[in-house]
Formats: C-alpha cells, sequence, structure tokens
C-alpha cells in the first residue's frame, strides 16, 4: 500500500524503538532543532558532536535542553560521529555545521567501516499537493553522470528506501524527454530501454521498471492514456531515476520551491543511512530526512 504522506511516514517510524543518531557539527541551528524533534517525538535519540560552547550557546537560543542529550566536545566531530556510528552505537549519521567534504571524507574512511563496496546515491522523498503519494525521485547530490552501470546502483538503492518504508513492490520510472529510444541523439533514452528490460527480467530486484518516460508520464495517467502508453508504471511511479545530477537537482528544487512541495532526503549505500541536508534547508527538511533515515 502506498504511503500518501509524511504524517502516514511518521506514524509507521514512530511504531519502531527510537535509535541513536551521531550529528556532526552540531552548532548548526536546524539541524540541532531537527534532532530536538526528533528526539521528543520518541524518533531518535541523538549524540551531539562539535564544539560544546558553541552547542550550548545554539541551545540557549533554540531553548533546547541540553541535558536530554550526549555531548561530546571534539574538533573534528565527522570523524567522532563516524567512528560512533561504526562501533554500532548508532544508527545512522547526520551532517551539521561542517563542510561536505569533510563529512564525506570521514564516511568514506575505511577504518570506521562505514564503506561497502556499493555506490552511494541521494534519494529524496517528496510530498506534492499535486500527486497522490510520496515520490523518491533520484540522484540530486552524488552521482553527477551515471552510466548504466551506475543506474543500475540507483535504482537498487532508491529500492532499499522504498521497501523499507513498506512498499513491498515500487514502480520505477525511468526518466528521459521523449517516451521512445532516441539514439544517438538522447542516450539516456536508450540507458532507459536496457534498464526497462533488465526489471523485467528480474535484474533490479522486486520493482517494476518502464522507460524512457518523460516526467509527465511517470505521474499522471491522463498524460499516459492520452499518448497510449501501455505501462505498469506510468502514471503510477514511486521512485523517478533522473538521467543526471543536474535533472535530478532542478527537479528537486523545483519541487521544493516551485510546487511546495515538503521533503526529506537520505543518502543510502554506506554501512548505515547517511542524512546530508542542503545549507538551505530547513529544520522541518531536516526533520523529515531524519525520519525517513531511521524508518
Amino acid at each position: 500500500m502506498p504511503l500518501t504522506n509524511f504524517d502516514a511516514l511518521l506514524k509507521q517510524v514512530k511504531e519502531k524503538p527510537s535509535r541513536r543518531l551521531a550529528l556532526a557539527g552540531a552548532e548548526n541551528a536546524e539541524a540541532l532543532e531537527a534532532v530536538a524533534r526528533a528526539q521528543k517525538e520518541n524518533i531518535a535519540e541523538a549524540t551531539l558532536f562539535g564544539s560544546r560552547g558553541a552547542i550550548e550557546k545554539t541551545a540557549t537560543e533554540l531553548k533546547i535542553d541540553l541535558s536530554l542529550f550526549e555531548v561530546v566536545e571534539t574538533g573534528n566531530p565527522a570523524d567522532a560521529a563516524a567512528e560512533l556510528v561504526g562501533s554500532g552505537n548508532a544508527a545512522a549519521m547526520m551532517k551539521g555545521g561542517i563542510p561536505t567534504k569533510q563529512f564525506l571524507r570521514a564516511v568514506l574512511n575505511e577504518k570506521y567501516g562505514l564503506r561497502t563496496g556499493r555506490l552511494l546515491s541521494h534519494v529524496m522523498i517528496a510530498q506534492l499537493p499535486a500527486y497522490h503519494k510520496l515520490l523518491f525521485p533520484t540522484d540530486a547530490a552524488m552521482n553527477i553522470a551515471p552510466g548504466l552501470k551506475e543506474k543500475t546502483e540507483l535504482i537498487r538503492n532508491a529500492v532499499e528506501v522504498v521497501r523499507a518504508l513498506g512498499i513491498e513492490q515500487p514502480k520505477v520510472a525511468v526518466l528521459a524527454a521523449v517516451e521512445k529510444v532516441n539514439l544517438p541523439a538522447m542516450p539516456a533514452t536508450g540507458d532507459a530501454a536496457a534498464l526497462a528490460v533488465m526489471g523485467r527480467r528480474g535484474q533490479l530486484g522486486n520493482c517494476l521498471v518502464d522507460g524512457p518516460l518523460a516526467l509527465d508520464n511517470a505521474i499522471s495517467a491522463q498524460s499516459a492514456k492520452i499518448k497510449k502508453i501501455k505501462s505498469d508504471v506510468a502514471g503510477d511511479a514511486d521512485i523517478l531515476l533522473c538521467p543526471d545530477i543536474e535533472a535530478a537537482n532542478v527537479l528537486y528544487k523545483a519541487f521544493t520551491y516551485l510546487a511546495s512541495a515538503k521533503a526529506g532526503a537520505v543518502i543510502v549505500g554506506a554501512a548505515c543511512p547517511i542524512i546530508l541536508p542542503s545549507r538551505a534547508d530547513d529544520s522541518e527538511t531536516k526533520f523529515l530526512s531524519i525520519a525517513c533515515a531511521l524508518s
């Protein structure tokens, strides 16, 4: 059964035991506020890494009681957080007020055991007023120009996220600008057709895959009907596989800024869920990302 909105997702997550989150750079106001809300709603317990003085200053400004958290003073919060997760004492890792490069360097450091050999990829979770269920676009932040091999891994990662939320057989729309293969002018259409065949043969896991599909056909049954597209995915997609990071990033920001989407996001492919929010994300987006990561 599809998850229609974040209220349903949060209800589902709250039925599970609370797990520990490692926040690297906890002086960031939006991140700290999100973590405090997650703890208050029994979604997560948290260990906060960074400058205790800076964290206390932010907590005071936000009227957050720091006695409810474990606070660890460290000059290298990313490594300290990665070590906690790698030791099995936290279930997920989140970036706060530190540079992305520093954060990812710790995630990829072999001594912490978070690398799995899988491709790391970004999955957005979006609730849109105009769509009947949650949508999961990928990959807006990690993989710049994925080839066919990388796209198979992007699908597997996104399917893992969606299935963790209880959707047993997600529908994957492989996006392009048109619905027909157009080679060599539009390489993404060839990849999409190949992925659709792989999906039908069961090579991509328990999911339905179709493409190439333009965005309108992926999310509008009426559009698919007008264009006479017969597909189990068209008009009812769960996952939107974008052709490259530029298309995915534009879609992510269009959903957020133009379509009034509620959104969260998670990085998958590591030994634990990774929360890597944008600097512009508000506390609600970061809170929803925590809920998705700990689902």
